[in-house]
């Protein structure tokens, strides 16, 4: 079910949102301090990309949530007003309902990245 998921997600609007994500990752790699940020983007545009089978499980310390606040000011807003709208757009009719949830994931994570796993 989760590949059936997966591939349907991918042709329906995952890909966008993976490549706002990768796009982000460009946009913080262009400075040494913002490469670790960088990375953080890459590895949740896979995420973006195929989410369905995966949860993400929020922790982290002082650091993460510091790094949070300025992925916030900066990158976070957008890509999580977009992932909601997406959402909202997909929770209109009742097979769009389980992509929509995944939009909802995805805005969570764009709002608080840092100190955030994928697991499968």
């Amino acid at each position: 079910m989760s590949c059936l998921g997966n591939l349907i997600w991918f042709l329906v609007g995952g890909v966008w949102q993976g490549l706002s994500w990768l796009l982000a990752g460009l946009l913080w790699c262009i400075t040494i301090v913002g490469i670790p940020i960088g990375l953080q983007c890459f590895k949740f545009a896979s995420l973006a990309f195929f989410p369905f089978g995966k949860e993400v499980r929020y922790g982290g310390g002082a650091v993460s949530t510091i790094v949070n606040i300025i992925w916030l000011l900066i990158s976070g807003i957008p890509l999580a007003i977009t992932a909601v709208l997406d959402g909202l757009l997909l929770c209109i009719t009742i097979i769009g309902i389980p992509f929509g949830l995944q939009c909802f994931k995805m805005a969570k994570l764009a709002l608080m990245p840092f100190g955030a796993e994928i697991v499968s």
